[in-house]
């Protein structure tokens, strides 16, 4: 859907060169000369090139797979920040307001050292999106709210849908962070669907996770307290100038000082009234402040390593999912499924016997 704005684009964004891994060599090597060209198009900076990238890697598309394992030797430059919160909390507001803050050059966020002294810094923003039960359609109403930006070759805007993943992102949400590292942006802003308690993943993927709360949405206790509480490292009290917000504050102190991270690390409560750009400066320069932070000791090699032993297990489970799925087929499921529900077969024993058979010709 992107690229249905590429015709409004003349000029290709500034990306940062990043140096390759060891093995960048032999993976051009086995790289076919078409995807050769596309990466060397999407890292020029072709609106086009990264917007077909994307919808190939999202749709998991032919070739999808050997994309990105070119494109992975690019990635890791990126600072990687991901917003979650309550529906209604101004996650898409705050994330304009960043996006807007960024690119005027008002923060030094972000990992590329050469692109912060230019100053403005190229953007990618995933807005991630509810799925209907029922039709399979998302609204993608994010793009409403982040329209002015569609003419800034700065920022590149995508939105994608759920279609039923829990945890708050698209499966294939991770896969576009890579695209997006690999072309050169500088920043990654990542806008999950608010679903409370199940919206952990973005931990596994952001390297600062900010956690937008609002007063008067209910028991803010309870909201904090599910699991949310241990996955952020900024709080922001977004329309802190509604009534409660003192409240709300309070609420997150007193739970701070009953649960300690292993990191040793405070998350910082930051106020903001986001539809007024009040408090963005704030917060983010309390994301710096945990970018400093994270360098000290190797707690960003630390959290990375941690991470990517959480996603190579997803990663694994998916593969053998699909592999499963392709292996017995939905007519066989069916079968096997009908006979399961008219109790000629245990369940347990049929699931022993397709996991032994995954891998198998």
């Amino acid at each position: 859907m992107a690229n249905l704005f590429a015709s409004e684009i003349s000029e290709a964004p500034i990306v940062s060169v990043c140096p390759l891994l060891l093995y960048t060599d032999r993976l051009n090597r086995d790289l076919q000369p078409d995807f050769r060209v596309w990466i060397e198009q999407l890292r020029s900076g072709d609106i086009r090139a990264l917007a077909r990238a994307i919808s190939v890697v999202e749709n998991h598309a032919p070739g999808w797979s050997d994309l990105l394992k070119g494109l992975f030797p690019y990635s890791g430059h990126a600072r990687i920040l991901g917003l979650t919160g309550s529906p209604g909390a101004g996650k898409s507001t705050l994330v304009d307001q960043l996006a807007r803050l960024y690119r005027a050059g008002g923060s030094n966020a972000g990992k590329n050292n050469a692109a912060q002294r230019e100053g403005k810094r190229t953007i990618g923003i995933i807005a991630v999106d509810p799925t209907s039960p029922y039709t399979g359609g998302a609204i993608l109403g994010d793009r409403i709210r982040m329209q002015e930006h569609f003419a800034d070759p700065g920022i590149y805007i995508r939105s994608m849908a759920t279609r039923g993943s829990l945890g708050g992102l698209a499966r294939a949400t991770a896969d576009v962070a890579t695209v997006l590292d690999a072309s050169g942006r500088d920043l990654v802003l990542i806008e999950t669907v608010g679903v409370g308690q199940d919206e952990v993943d973005i931990v596994r993927l952001a390297d600062v996770t900010i956690v937008i709360l609002v007063p008067g949405m209910g028991d803010d206790v309870q909201t904090i307290k599910a699991g949310i509480m241990e996955i952020a490292d900024i709080f922001v009290i977004n329309k802190s100038d509604h009534e409660g917000a003192e409240r709300v504050e309070r609420e997150i102190r007193a739970l701070q000082s009953l649960a300690l991270r292993h990191d040793g690390w405070t998350p910082p409560i930051v106020k903001t009234v986001a539809s007024e750009g009040t408090g963005v400066k704030e917060l983010a320069a309390a994301i710096a402040e945990y970018e400093a932070y994270l360098q000290k000791e190797n707690h960003a090699l630390k959290r990375s390593v941690e991470n990517w032993q959480e996603r190579l297990v997803t990663m694994l489970r998916d593969t053998m999912l699909e592999s499963a799925r392709a292996r017995f087929g939905d007519g066989n499921l069916t079968r096997l499924a009908t006979e399961v529900a008219e109790h000629k077969r245990d369940p347990y024993t049929l699931v022993e016997e397709i996991a032994a058979g995954v891998g198998k010709k």
